[in-house]
């Protein structure tokens, strides 16, 4: 059993800010803080001490938290490389990083797409996934900087991972994910299900999820199943030969919706 627990710290409208706290040390890391005030109240109810600060892409509800903190708390923060972030240890694709408070190694991803610069932090130890905005559950972000391909080999990398593996993504879409995912699938029984349980969480958050489950429930994770072929084939009026204009097609069709 690990020492630490992982909790939402909800921010802005949909944002969570995702906290890494070890209650034996009372140390504390959180994840893409795009503003500082709950991470404050956070700290203070729980009566534990930032360490530091781990950040997936450069848009400012991600990392707009970051002066504030850092100026408050002095900790170190790791991120990619860009000026809006304030990193002050620059990570690049497959680097190992350690969180001494944590007693956790994490793998540094590069998954541009949603950014150029976006990656992801996986730990295989305990099978944990941060990925910021790049996989939502039953979703992806949109393709902002990056391209369709690029995207596709993303989620792909995501996808290799362990199929227990917990997925902390940062925003709570996945009700209207699931409602679009329903447009694409409607007769996918297991998109059902979980659109019925979402619908009953209330304001409750509905992630952490499991590569497990968003291969079953994702259309972006499911471009090579025929019926989401045939739903994006519909929606373009046109034969779809790869995976990437299946993705393109839905991930349009999702921008949309």
């Amino acid at each position: 059993m690990r020492s630490i627990h992982i909790d939402p710290i909800k921010a802005f409208t949909d944002n969570y800010i995702w906290a890494l706290a070890n209650e034996t040390n009372k140390s504390l890391w959180v994840v893409d803080p795009g503003e500082a005030k709950p991470v404050i109240e956070y700290i203070k109810t729980q009566g534990l001490n930032l360490c530091g600060i781990l950040i997936t892409h450069r848009h400012h509800d991600h990392c707009g938290g970051v002066a504030e903190l850092q100026a408050k708390y002095t900790v170190p923060v790791y991120g990619p490389k860009h000026s809006n972030i304030l990193a002050t240890h620059v990570v690049t694709d497959r680097q190992k990083i350690f969180l001494p408070e944590c007693n956790l190694s994490f793998e540094v991803l590069a998954i541009p797409g949603h950014t150029l610069e976006h990656i992801a932090y996986y730990c295989a130890q305990e099978h944990l996934l941060f990925c910021g905005d790049t996989l939502f559950s039953a979703g992806c972000g949109r393709v902002f900087e990056g391209t369709m391909s690029q995207m596709v080999d993303s989620l792909m990398t995501l996808a290799s991972l362990p199929e227990d593996t917990l997925v902390y993504c940062a925003h709570e879409y996945t009700l209207k994910n699931l409602q679009f995912a329903k447009q694409v699938e409607p007769k996918n029984e297991d998109i059902v299900c979980h659109l019925a349980f979402v619908s009953s969480l209330g304001n409750n958050s509905s992630v952490p999820t499991t590569l497990a489950l968003e291969k079953k429930i994702n259309p972006f994770l499911r471009t090579d199943v025929a019926t989401v072929i045939a739903a994006a084939e519909a929606e373009v009026g046109q034969p779809l030969a790869t995976a990437v204009k299946v993705f393109s097609a839905i991930r349009e069709w999702k921008n949309n919706f």
